[in-house]
């Protein structure tokens, strides 16, 4: 059974990421500053809204449960945790920074030289949604995945990479430009599109009938993957002590009822997420359709009024 407080052997630098704190807060402090003090050079700024500022408070405060507490080691460990990790980055946080990002800093953005053109091209439904769920399948080949594992630098790159492709992605969806968002109706279908893509990959996962990842089977590979998330020379002094071979030292589940474990966390995550998403947007889309049955109904009435008074001239 697996039990947290194994996890101290590796330090509170592995388990806790200081320097990851100190980028959240840098982050956060640096958006505060660009929404506040720094918008007024922003063509269209306003005040930023209580519901923006607290949204990205909670996003900052996820992003570091998930990649900084030790949850983060965990994915070094289990799959599963791996998978957990995964879907909340890619498929929460992302698409709830629209939310947060007000949308004349969004426009700013997207619309500087040498990003525009880059937006444009990959922001485009059918690229956006091929590119990310693409490099996702890529990322999770066995040899792809025991090898990123094990290249702090490589990995890191990939995982940024992922998110990137992954803001693109969303774009078309949350982005608050009228003008660069689908009709409601095909917001609906791309979701639905983003999820039926997804599918194979965690399939495959789940349905393997043998471990497919060194990095979390094999010793040697394993503690060359460690090395991303702990200090060298704990793990040399673990290792040489025999204290630490491999991750069943902290779990005794197998590594092929974690691997499928992890496939189901990805796969239910997904639906959960993705149906919020879809009630959020069908209401949305809702909620304008009303709005415009409104303004027709009430742009017919003034035509008629108007017409009916015309006519009174001649009577």
């Amino acid at each position: 059974m697996f039990s947290v407080s194994s996890l101290e052997i590796f330090g509170f630098f592995a388990n806790w990421s200081p320097f990851f704190i100190v980028f959240i807060l840098f982050t956060t402090v640096l958006y505060f500053l660009l929404t506040t003090v720094w918008r007024h050079d922003i063509e269209g700024n306003r005040p930023l809204k209580r519901s923006e500022a607290v949204w990205f408070i909670l996003i900052m405060m996820t992003l570091y449960i998930v990649k900084g507490s030790p949850i983060d080691l965990l994915s070094h460990i289990l799959f599963s945790y791996h998978m957990l990790q995964m879907a909340v980055v890619y498929l929460l946080i992302t698409p709830l920074l629209y939310f947060a990002i007000p949308e004349y800093w969004m426009k700013y953005v997207v619309n500087l030289p040498v990003i525009k053109p880059i937006v444009q091209v990959m922001t485009k439904p059918l690229i956006a949604i091929i590119l990310f769920n693409g490099v996702f399948s890529i990322y999770h080949l066995p040899v792809v995945l025991d090898f990123l594992k094990q290249e702090a630098t490589a990995h890191s790159v990939f995982n940024v990479l992922l998110f990137i492709l992954a803001l693109f992605m969303w774009y078309p969806v949350f982005n608050k430009h009228e003008e660069h968002q689908m009709f409601g109706l095909y917001k609906l279908l791309y979701i639905f599109v983003i999820g039926v893509l997804l599918t194979p990959a965690c399939g495959l996962i789940i349905f393997s009938q043998s471990p497919m990842y060194n990095t979390y089977t094999d010793g040697s590979a394993w503690l060359k993957s460690m090395e991303v998330c702990v200090p060298t020379s704990i793990l040399d002094s673990l290792s040489d002590s025999g204290m630490i071979s491999g991750p069943e030292y902290f779990t005794n589940e197998t590594p092929l009822h974690d691997q499928q474990t992890g496939g189901v966390v990805m796969k239910i995550l997904q639906e959960l997420f993705f149906g919020v998403m879809l009630f959020y947007v069908f209401y949305q889309w809702r909620v304008h359709e009303r709005v415009n049955e409104q303004d027709v109904t009430e742009n017919a009435l003034r035509k008629h009024q108007e017409q009916q008074e015309y006519y009174n001239q001649f009577h």
